[in-house]
Parts: C-alpha cells; sequence; structure tokens
C-alpha cells in the first residue's frame, strides 16, 4: 500500500487468447482531485491506484459521493487530477497540450452517462453521427459508421425516432452507439442502468460485455448495481476516495 492508502491494482489484466496478460490502456498513478466549495477544501480522490487493460471490463463501485464519477472525469480528461499521474498507452495525459486533449477526448474515449445526454430534437440516427461529425468525417462516412453502431446495438428500426419517443433502455443504447461510433478505445460508462429497470439494465450490461468482446473496447463502469457488477472481468469497489479494493 502506498502512502496515499491506495491498493494497486495494475497487476492482472484481461487475458489474451494465448493466456498473457494485454497490455496497459489507461494508468492512474496515485490520483487525487481536490475542490474548493464554500471556502472549505472537498478532497474526493486520495490517491488512488488502477490500472485498465485493453479490451478490459472493470466495475468501480462504492457508496453515493466516493468519488466514482470523479475518477472516470480524470480518466477521461474531462478533469485533471490535482496530484498524481494518468498515463495512456505510457504516456503522460495531462502533460499534453488542452488541443492534443481535446484530441483524445474525441478519439480514445467514448461516455455514456444516466442521464443519456441526448439532444432531442435529433433523430436516433442523428445522436449516434455526431461524434464522427465531430470527427469531421464526411456525412456519408458518419452515416454509414452512426448506422453499423445503432445495427450492433439493436436499434435499426428506431433510427429515425426522437428521445422522446424512445423507452429508457432504448436511449441508453442510442447513447451507446454514439460512444461506439468514433471507435474509441475506452468507454466510461457512469451508472448507465441508473434509470433502468432490472431486465433493461440487465440487457444494457449484457450489450456492454458482447461489444467488449466483439470490439475489443476496454469499459470502465461506475455502477450502485452489485449484481451487475460482479460479472465484470473486474469489480474495484471505492473507498472514500482513499484505495481502491479488488472485490
Amino acid at each position: 500500500m502506498s502512502e496515499a492508502g491506495a491498493v494497486d491494482l495494475g497487476r492482472r489484466g484481461a487475458g489474451a487468447a494465448d493466456g498473457a496478460p494485454t497490455p496497459p490502456l489507461i494508468v492512474a498513478d496515485g490520483v487525487e482531485k481536490e475542490y474548493h466549495a464554500g471556502g472549505e477544501l472537498l478532497r474526493v480522490l486520495k490517491g488512488v491506484n488502477l490500472t485498465v487493460h485493453e479490451a478490459e471490463l472493470v466495475a468501480v463501485v462504492g457508496a453515493s459521493g466516493v468519488g466514482k464519477s470523479t475518477l472516470l472525469h480524470v480518466l477521461g480528461a474531462l478533469d485533471r487530477p490535482t496530484r498524481g499521474q494518468v498515463r495512456f498507452r505510457e504516456q503522460d495525459l495531462f502533460s499534453r497540450a488542452e488541443v492534443e486533449l481535446t484530441r483524445f477526448r474525441r478519439d480514445e474515449v467514448g461516455f455514456v452517462f444516466q442521464l443519456y445526454n441526448l439532444l432531442t430534437d435529433f433523430s436516433a440516427l442523428e445522436n449516434a453521427m455526431l461524434p464522427a461529425l465531430i470527427q469531421r468525417r464526411p456525412a456519408a462516412e458518419a452515416h454509414g459508421l452512426a448506422m453499423d453502431a445503432l445495427r450492433e446495438v439493436g436499434l435499426l428500426e428506431r433510427v429515425a425516432h426522437r428521445p422522446g419517443e424512445l423507452s429508457g433502455g432504448e436511449q441508453q443504447r442510442v447513447a451507446l452507439a454514439r460512444a461506439l461510433v468514433g471507435r474509441p478505445a475506452m468507454i466510461l460508462a457512469d451508472e448507465p442502468t441508473g434509470n433502468l429497470d432490472p431486465k433493461t439494465s440487465q440487457d444494457v450490461f449484457e450489450l456492454f460485455a458482447r461489444l467488449q468482446a466483439e470490439r475489443g473496447v476496454a469499459f470502465v463502469i461506475a455502477t450502485h448495481n452489485l449484481e451487475l457488477a460482479r460479472r465484470a472481468d473486474r469489480l474495484v469497489r471505492l473507498v472514500d476516495g482513499r484505495a481502491i479494493i479488488e472485490a
């Protein structure tokens, strides 16, 4: 255990076909995150060590407010750590210029959120196309990538529907399709089943697992659902923002 009190989980990754561990994709090393709120210092992450390997599905669990979302935001470069280092494919992520971090978020990471974050006036297809358009791909290519992603998540019959015409599970599938369109190496999912019923939650988690296997994309999922979390390659627990403990 380090001086910050974190447990390093980077020694065991997802196995490759020959049984060897896959390469590390992203590594959090002694990550701390502090905020100033109302004149007080709020320490959310207090020395987190975590290694996520290529094509690995990791579930992060813990009580509300313990720092799960903050950890995902740091891994996805939506927020900078106060101290510590994040390495993506062995390179210091936050030593990059802001334009390079924007490119990292655009090209290497897909985000899935509890509230879906879909544009209400756009169809499922138009929502799914957005990452490819942001990557400045031609419209025809973006259309094809979005259709492929919507096919993968089982929504080809709903491509013309707007979010208000879709169920919660269908909206989350659109959000996942949108995350896949940019062909990311890693998808960060923050309570992706939090608004879904148990059956739909199971269906969405099974979809994550299938896409992990078929596309080789890594998933880091923050969740309160222990039943689903235990089906991940690894379940880790964030305790008081101080340690990640493998369960």
